[in-house]
């Protein structure tokens, strides 16, 4: 028989595929659930991929790209050259910003936009004949996309297996996890002490005048849903100031009210000289992701344009006007609907739900912040390798009709930010029956789709 062929996916370890190597392939969504070629109803308790907030089926965001489409479809920002819609857009985003900003660059990815934020920090530096500073910070474990520079800087080895990255100048420091063995003994207050000795020694070993910037998630997500100990980035932002490192805030899972605040830049007190955006700034209807940059580094790379007698920087769909016209309604209805408000209201139905499943068997550690939440596992006891497990309670949960993220041995959840209590009991309930086929033995190994 033979497979006829599909688009070429990211696969990461354990990913589901049926017995002829086919992905789960979805054909339709409408609120918070989607379903499958086979006709199979799932209540999708990832958002896609952290990103459909809104919910499938949104009319005003269905009609904002349909009235868009009619009236222009494409005039891109190129040659000192843009459309109206994006200039509202950007517009949108500076009245809804954490804090002031100066300009909004506007791209078609997360990875895109974190690409992007790496190349401004380099050339604000060479803005200010500053040539030796290109090296850049990011955690372990930290995720900002897959293109060439912003998969350097993520800190997940599957990203970088293969493709010969990461590239020179991009240094790791440890993941601000509480769980991880430097913690093993340690209050939290002297953890971060912990890991602001290793940032302080890594800038005294490199120079800080080899430094452009260091990028970071305010909760990583990829990474296994970590949240990082209270004041970490107080005391990183100090350590950031005193040498002018750049603080570059990845906001592409955060932004957007997923922690309960429009920006977790809000919630952790940041202060980043930029923040980059994506996934729910559409609710993932158009593809579109933004760079917002301080006045300070704008001021000194709109002088640095005028000694390089260019910016040359930017793609034929920055700012397109079909996307910006989804993002502008999809910001209208967060503030309309006050979703960062029903985020907190319904953020204490997730977390108080997935913590039945602390001190369950296997269960190393529950967590949640906002409309996020994550359950790690210990496969060792099952006798299992790494991820294993967690790949195994995935399929278990898609056999109860039920999507979510197996990050190695950590089950995350990111329901789209509409959810109803009832749906994200449900969501839980189906986990916690999947869990209890899994440890009861009736599932021992990562099931195939069938």
């Amino acid at each position: 028989m033979s497979v006829p062929h599909s688009p070429l996916t990211m696969l990461e370890p354990h990913t589901p595929t049926d017995a002829l190597g086919r992905p789960h392939v979805i054909t339709r969504g409408e609120g918070v659930s989607v379903w499958d070629e086979q006709g199979r109803r799932y209540l999708d308790a990832l958002a896609g991929l952290w990103c459909v907030t809104l919910g499938y089926n949104e009319p005003r965001l269905i009609q904002a790209a349909t009235d868009q489409m009619a009236k222009l479809p494409f005039y891109g920002s190129f040659g000192h050259r843009t459309n109206d819609v994006a200039l509202a857009l950007a517009d949108d985003l500076a009245r809804i910003a954490p804090l002031p900003m100066g300009r909004t660059f506007f791209a078609n990815s997360g990875s895109e936009a974190n690409d992007s934020a790496l190349k401004f920090s380099w050339y604000y530096h060479q803005s200010l004949g500053r040539r030796r500073r290109t090296k850049i910070l990011s955690h372990h474990r930290g995720y900002h996309g897959s293109t060439t520079a912003a998969g350097s800087a993520t800190g997940l080895a599957h990203i970088h297996h293969g493709f010969g990255i990461p590239l020179p100048h991009f240094l790791r420091l440890h993941c601000p996890d509480p769980l991880s063995p430097p913690a093993h003994g340690l209050t939290d207050a002297e953890f971060v002490d912990w890991l602001i000795g290793e940032l302080e020694n890594l800038i005294d070993d490199e120079g800080a005048d080899t430094i452009a910037a260091f990028i970071a998630e305010p909760i990583l997500g990829a990474g296994g849903l970590i949240i990082p100990p209270a004041n970490y980035y107080d005391r990183v932002q100090e350590v950031l100031a005193r040498h002018d490192i750049l603080f570059i805030a990845d906001e592409v899972i955060t932004g957007f009210g997923r922690t309960g605040s429009m920006f977790a830049t809000t919630e952790f007190d940041l202060r980043p000289d930029m923040i980059t955006l994506a996934k729910g700034m559409s609710s993932a209807y158009l593809p579109i992701s933004a760079v917002m940059v301080s006045a300070r580094v704008w001021n000194a790379m709109t002088e640095g344009a005028e000694r390089f007698h260019t910016f040359g920087h930017g793609f034929t769909y920055s700012g397109h006007p079909v996307a910006a016209a989804v993002a502008r309604e999809t910001i209208a209805i967060l503030q309309e609907r006050d979703i960062p408000g029903h985020v907190r209201a319904t953020a204490p139905v997730l977390a108080n739900a997935l913590d039945k499943l602390r001190g369950a068997e296997s269960v190393r550690d529950v967590r949640a912040y906002g409309l996020m939440g994550a359950v790690e596992f210990d496969p060792t006891p099952h006798g299992m390798a790494a991820g294993e497990l967690g790949a195994t309670l995935r399929d278990a949960a898609a056999a109860q009709g039920l999507l979510v993220r197996a990050l190695g041995d950590t089950v995350v959840f990111a329901p789209p930010l509409i959810s109803s209590d009832s749906e994200i009991e449900s969501m839980v309930e189906r986990f916690t029956a999947a869990h209890e086929d899994v440890v009861c033995g009736r599932i021992h190994h990562a099931a195939a789709w069938s």
